[in-house]
């Protein structure tokens, strides 16, 4: 891991905020150079913390657009965040009209969500988190704590490529016997910059079934990162939601009252 650090160190200082658009999906598809042995001084739980760390800094404020694309129709959509450490993030939607003011407030494993339309916020129950949020291929366990993998699996690295300039690792998540996670497996790509790439889900039986790809890398707020995301559920690829982060500013001070019910119903977009 000193050794990804290092590389990482010195690609920050000659000058990753000059590069905006540095991927784009196509090399994704091109065949990897595989290495023979693992490295032994990478440490899985490190990079995937890093991983999640990249995102969200100490805290964030993002400016955002979705995608819902469907063979006969698709709906584009606003979207401002705010994060918080690990456990807390606000999102709320500003265009179109008709959706402007629904939000979704996370607490750590609690989640509202507030309709502006009917005034009121409800606590999600256990048995809503599967459904899809907001009509997207996202449902509200995907959005679920980001730090769950450092809690809930069993961190196992499985797989190293060499990408270009970059080493990409491949590693597994296995829930713990008693976790209170869905999926028998996920699977994270991450680059040696810490840009999560890839992440797959797997059902109980370990048959691959949805899949959130990176379609665009570049810098925003000093950091680079995927700034552009599809989710698709594979057995119907036609069908897939895509997110993309058009501006964002990390380490910002946010006061503790953003992330209770009362900011969830407030409306605040800035």
């Amino acid at each position: 891991m000193q050794n990804i650090q290092s590389r990482w160190r010195s690609r920050v200082i000659m000058g990753w905020m000059g590069v905006l658009l540095c991927m784009q999906a196509g090399w994704l598809g091109a065949e990897p150079e595989s290495v023979a042995e693992l490295p032994a001084d990478v440490d899985p739980t490190e990079l995937v913390t890093r991983a999640i760390d990249q995102t969200r800094g100490l805290s964030s404020f993002a400016h955002m657009s979705m995608l819902v694309k469907r063979p006969d129709w698709q709906r584009s959509s606003s979207l401002v965040a705010w994060t918080r450490g690990r456990e807390e993030s606000l999102i709320r939607f500003t265009a179109p009209a008709r959706d402007a003011g629904n939000a979704l407030l996370k607490q750590g494993n609690k989640m509202w969500t507030f309709n502006p339309k009917l005034n009121r916020s409800i606590r999600l129950p256990n048995s809503m988190m599967s459904q899809s949020w907001a009509g997207s291929d996202f449902s509200y366990n995907d959005l679920s704590r980001s730090d769950k993998w450092l809690h809930h699996y069993n961190l196992h690295l499985k797989a190293v490529d060499q990408q270009g300039e970059h080493k990409v690792y491949t590693v597994d998540a296995v829930p713990l016997e008693d976790a209170p996670v869905v999926w028998g497996k996920e699977q994270m790509v991450i680059r040696d910059d810490f840009v999560l790439l890839e992440l797959t889900y797997f059902d109980q039986d370990l048959v691959p079934l949805k899949q959130m790809r990176s379609l665009e890398v570049g810098a925003l707020g000093g950091r680079m990162m995927a700034i552009s995301m599809r989710m698709v559920n594979l057995d119907e690829p036609d069908k897939y939601t895509e997110v993309r982060y058009d501006d964002m500013d990390f380490d910002v001070t946010l006061e503790d009252r953003m992330f209770t019910v009362f900011s969830l119903q407030s409306g605040r977009t800035n």
